[in-house]
């Protein structure tokens, strides 16, 4: 399909005016809006005012961005003039000057040091890890027992991005782990819409159990890190090749920087494959068809046996089922950027300062890239398909130099993760409800997603 046109806005407006949009209210803008539905406020303003629209959120000019060639524009064409929007702030608190959060030069050097991690090579190596990890908790699973699969997904996944972190060295630790990191996404919301009025330093109840929290996950990777450093073999998991890695003047990580980029990966590494795992369910449950036709392939590929890494190129269609519910539940469901200096954008003159928004779950639904945009449907993606899609209609991962480096390695995880488990378990839901979104560092079902356990019968099984 060729790519549409930037709407027009209702009325002529000169080159060097703003975006049209919604004025607000005095001082607060349209905080209320957003804090009431985010999703929501920014579909109405798409219908009402087109590809690119201006509010103010208290004194912070934004400008939201819902065309693909205006994304392209901020995240490559023009992404020197760029750098993380105000939002991010508030996760410096956790992540430091981490991967996620630095900018320019020190941002260019993390990401080289960063980057062999995540080479193909080493990051199959991680497959037989991450089954494990899933046959480890299909063995407490039961038939007909009722989870939060949601829950499941959280555990599983972090117990696989602390194994590729830290190798087993954090099993003991592994429920501290899991509970400051659900402290700290409880939090974040909380923290976005009030980083720019009350500082971090301020003692009310939400700072207090976010930096407690934060306090409990540097106790614990800090310590890994000192006993990494003075042991004899520093090992072959990530943190291996990070404590190894060293720039071209030489010089290495130091405890700060390797703890930052620890805690980056720790949480975006389980968070986002949990949630698109968790999604997967909720949609499988619904699509009978589709789950058929997944089982189908995972018989004829796999035969009954668990899935190596070698088996991911004939996986066809479970690519496509993870590649179609990354679309219609994106776990980065929007990207931010601050603009240096005066931009122009969709013939529009924006200032310097201005903060730019960019969301993939408005993008993924949209009609005008999509046949059916709200239905699940992993064939759609055909190499033809692909081919007229346009760049940024579809950027589940971000784009441009800022891709997220561990983009792979989360692919390859959903997979494997997908073909271990739908061979062994149906997962009904327990409820007709569509869950609750709640769009925070990432797309969590606000409310978790309950399913029943049901065990699938093997050929093998005695009638």
């Amino acid at each position: 399909m060729p790519e549409a046109a930037i709407q027009e806005p209702k009325a002529a407006i000169r080159k060097r005016d703003l975006p049209p949009g919604p004025r607000g209210y005095p001082i607060i803008g349209v905080m209320p809006e957003i804090r009431r539905d985010w999703l929501g406020f920014l579909e109405q303003c798409a219908r009402d005012y087109g590809d690119i629209v201006y509010f103010r959120f208290f004194n912070i000019p934004i400008c939201y961005v819902n065309h693909p060639g205006a994304i392209e524009s901020v995240l490559i064409t023009d992404y020197a003039n760029f750098i993380k929007s105000k939002d991010y702030q508030s996760l410096r608190g956790v992540l430091g000057n981490g991967l996620l959060t630095s900018e320019g030069e020190f941002w260019r050097r993390q990401r080289r040091l960063a980057q062999p991690g995540f080479h193909r090579d080493r990051i199959a190596g991680y497959a037989s890890t991450m089954v494990a990890a899933a046959e480890r908790m299909l063995g407490s699973w039961q038939d007909g027992e009722t989870r939060d699969v949601h829950q499941e997904m959280m555990k599983v996944t972090l117990e696989i991005a602390a194994r590729t972190l830290f190798h087993a060295e954090v099993a003991g630790s592994a429920r501290d782990v899991g509970e400051a990191l659900e402290v700290v996404m409880d939090q974040y919301l909380a923290r976005v819409d009030l980083a720019f009025l009350i500082p971090e330093s301020w003692p009310t109840p939400g700072n207090l159990r976010f930096r407690k929290a934060v306090e409990r996950l540097d106790r614990i990777i800090y310590g890994i890190i000192r006993e990494r450093r003075a042991a004899a073999d520093a090992g072959d998991d990530l943190l291996a090749m990070l404590l190894a890695a060293r720039d071209d003047d030489g010089q290495g990580m130091t405890d700060r920087q390797l703890r930052d980029e620890v805690m980056t990966l720790l949480l975006a590494g389980h968070e986002t494959t949990a949630n698109n795992l968790s999604w997967t369910w909720y949609l499988l449950a619904q699509y009978p068809d589709v789950e058929a036709r997944l089982l189908a392939e995972l018989d004829a590929v796999l035969g009954g046996r668990h899935p190596l890494v070698g088996d991911l190129r004939r996986l066809v269609y479970t690519n496509k089922v993870i590649q179609e519910s990354l679309r219609l539940y994106p776990p980065a469901w929007g990207i931010g950027r601050e603009a240096l200096h005066d931009f122009e954008l969709g013939g529009y003159r924006l200032p310097a300062g201005t903060n730019v928004f960019m969301s993939q779950w408005l993008m993924h639904h949209d009609a005008r890239y999509y046949d059916e945009p709200q239905r699940f449907r992993p064939e759609r993606w055909t190499e033809e398909f692909e081919n007229r899609l346009p760049r940024f209609a579809y950027f589940p991962f971000g784009g441009g130099p800022r891709v997220c480096v561990g983009a792979a390695f989360a692919k390859m995880e959903a997979v494997l993760l997908l073909a271990t488990i739908a061979p062994r378990f149906h997962l009904s839901l327990m409820s007709d409800r569509p869950p609750p979104l709640l769009p925070s560092i990432t797309l969590r079902p606000k409310e978790g997603i309950k399913v029943v356990l049901h065990r699938r019968r093997s050929p093998s099984d005695p009638n």
